[in-house]
Order: structure tokens, then sequence, then C-alpha cells
């Protein structure tokens, strides 16, 4: 019997990057699926403290075992900004393209360009609190390219590639992506528990 877990997001890249990142033992579940259309906190000033926010809100609020992330972008020449503010860093509408534009227009100019992704989960199972992390490397192109995911993936390049997370692709990107790292972490640590 597949495991079902409540994944605390709304948002529908993240459901469906995790759910084939996880694979087949388990059932994701997502907050419209359990009738949450809340508007969940998420208030602290780190990526760990927005996971754990997020998760243990749907534990209290619904009773669910449940995981949350959170990800930023940091960036090494900005002091690892946007770092926990990366979804709203040009301001509270969550606007990737106009988040895009502020980060390349301070980037201008800078000759360190090194980057890195960080996706922290927070799971709670059985009344108890884990955390799994994954980081990618890279670095913050000069223009936007490539089509494909969503966020500041246009202008993102992964270390030893070529191409931006949007121009790599689903497939390549859910291979080596921060959040599958994370993920898989996640996924190896519920499996151990099964067996």
């Amino acid at each position: 019997m597949k495991k079902k877990l409540v994944f605390a997001t709304n948002n529908l890249h993240k459901l469906q990057e995790i759910t084939k990142i996880a694979g087949k033992d388990f059932e994701i579940v997502s907050l419209s699926d359990i009738n949450c259309h809340d508007d969940i906190p998420e208030t602290a000033d780190t990526l760990e403290g927005n996971a754990l926010q997020k998760a243990h809100y749907i534990k209290e609020q619904y009773g669910y075992d449940c995981f949350a992330d959170d990800t930023g972008l940091e960036v090494e020449a900005l002091d690892n900004a946007p770092g926990v503010y990366s979804a709203r860093y040009a301001g509270s509408g969550h606007d990737a393209e106009a988040n895009m534009n502020k980060l390349l227009s301070e980037m201008q100019g800078k000759k360190n360009r090194k980057a890195r992704f960080r996706t922290v989960i927070a799971l709670i199972l059985d009344e108890k609190e884990y955390l799994f992390d994954g980081i990618i490397k890279g670095d913050i192109i000069e223009e936007k390219k490539g089509s494909a995911g969503f966020g500041y993936d246009p202008i993102f390049m992964p270390e030893g590639y070529t191409q931006t997370f949007a121009e790599l692709g689903d497939e390549i990107k859910n291979n080596i992506s921060h959040r599958a790292l994370a993920v898989n972490k996640l996924v190896s640590f519920l499996s151990n528990l099964s067996e």
C-alpha cells in the first residue's frame, strides 16, 4: 500500500516535480487535495524555519503527517540574497519575471556570478521532526535562456553544464536539482522506515 503524505504546497510545478522524483511508493497529496486553502504563514528568517512552520501548521490544523519545503537562491556577490526571500524578491506578488529582472539588474557589472540553490524539506511524521537539504552550485548568467522550469531557472546554470535549468528540461533537472537531492534524502529515509 502506498504511503500517503501531504506536501504543504499550492505550487503545481513543485508538486509535479516532487511526485515524479518520489516515484510509485508514495501518494503525494497537495493542500487542495485535503481542502486546505489557507494562506500558511512563512515568517521565519531561514529556509529551515519556514519549512517547519508550514509542516507544523498542516499537522496542527488538519492532523496529517506532512512535509514542506522552502527553497532559496543564494548569490555570493549579493551576500547570499535573495535567499529566504527568493519568491518575493521583487515584491509580494511571487512574480518570477520581476524577480529575475531585479536579480539581473543587481548583478550588472559583477564578476563573481557564483550562486547556489538550496532546498530544505521539513517532515513531520509520528510527532517527530526531520530535516533534509539539497544544494546545487552554479552561476547566474547575464540573460535569460530557455523556457522550461520555473522561478529563476532561466538564469541559473548548474556547475558542470553549459545550459540553464530552463534549457536542460525537467528530466535532467529532476535528477540533479537541489529539490531532487533533498527529496531523494526524504524518500530514502521513508523507504528505510517501511522495510
